[in-house]
């Protein structure tokens, strides 16, 4: 089994945090967000994960795809870099990592986070995970026949056609037979919406007679922009809240944490109240503060302030009135 991430984008929703850090590296809960959903992912495999392939932008960095593959080695996998120089689509980055594209194959998009209880079954010919949502226009969707088959997959509807929206997870029994769909699309230069559309391959794979049925998801977490973010790293730490999740390196000195919260190592926290649903990088100091429902990256100073649902980056400093922040990797308010 292969777990193929394409994690190219730029994050400009989720701007000023992908201004420095590719928007999948950025930490929620604790851990970046492609590690999460390759761990998920293994997790509910039926079978060994080999290979995880990770197709990046080339501004990411040798340091970051040094990361990433470590991520795959803690698993057990080979970590496999590939590039998306430009973006055409999600069936042009996909593409890029082709190499890789044989046997059975999960594509995974590196910010769909979800909770799910069940176990892959890769005899299937294809799975693609959908959750039902309020406004299904910004998604690909599916509608299905009465027994329970994937009839269309129609991308971002101008109208209702369905409220099945594709959260980013696919399943291929055969990867041959994927590159081989995403390779007719761009010889053919078949577009949709100026981008070369893996829905576009989805849709002729059925037509040629490849099943595809749903998978579902107990709950599908989207980290598109800041206020997304931090309710998903709410929701993180509420299914994790019995595990051990404050660093015994903290020091703590007159502060009280309201779980669950993440704290990372060599964290100081002082005259402080912490919590609920905070998360707070490594080498964080936390001074004469209130955090509440936020995300701290690492190494940062927050000082005389009082936070709720707010995001704030790596090696920042923030000393200043209470409010509903948004705050960049190293910017600096004192």
């Amino acid at each position: 089994m292969k777990i193929i991430v394409p994690m190219a984008g730029r994050g400009t929703r989720l701007r000023p945090h992908t201004l420095v850090t590719p928007k999948p590296l950025i930490h929620v809960a604790g851990k970046p967000m492609v590690q999460r959903i390759v761990e998920d992912i293994s997790r509910i495999c039926d079978q060994k994960v080999d290979e995880i392939a990770y197709i990046v932008g080339p501004s990411f960095g040798k340091e970051a795809e040094k990361d990433l593959v470590a991520v795959a080695e803690k698993l057990g996998a080979k970590g496999s870099i590939y590039y998306q120089d430009v973006a055409l689509g999600t069936a042009h980055a996909i593409l890029c990592a082709s190499e890789s594209l044989h046997g059975k194959v999960v594509v995974a998009f590196a910010d769909t986070l979800f909770k799910a209880d069940f176990v892959l079954d890769s005899e299937k010919e294809g799975i693609i995970w959908v959750n039902r949502i309020d406004d299904p226009s910004q998604f690909g969707v599916v509608k299905l026949n009465s027994d329970g088959v994937i009839t269309d997959f129609i991308e971002k509807p101008s109208v209702f056609v369905s409220d099945l929206a594709i959260i980013g997870i696919y399943y291929f029994k055969d990867g041959e037979n994927l590159k081989k769909e995403l390779q007719y699309l761009l010889d053919n230069n078949i577009k949709e919406k100026g981008e070369f559309q893996l829905t576009n391959a989805l849709e002729n794979m059925k037509r040629k007679g490849m099943k595809f049925i749903p998978g579902a998801v107990t709950e599908w977490l989207d980290c598109g922009n800041k206020d997304a973010t931090v309710y998903t790293n709410s929701r993180i730490l509420e299914f994790d809240r019995n595990k051990q999740l404050v660093n015994s390196t903290l020091v703590n000195e007159n502060a009280l944490i309201v779980e669950p919260c993440f704290i990372g190592e060599n964290v100081v926290l002082r005259n402080s109240v912490v919590g609920p649903h905070v998360s707070i990088g490594d080498g964080c100091l936390i001074e004469n503060a209130v955090l509440k429902n936020s995300i701290i990256q690492k190494n940062t100073k927050i000082r005389n302030t009082i936070l709720n649902n707010s995001m704030i980056g790596m090696s920042a400093e923030y000393n200043g009135q209470a409010k509903e922040l948004s705050f960049g990797d190293f910017s600096v308010e004192k």
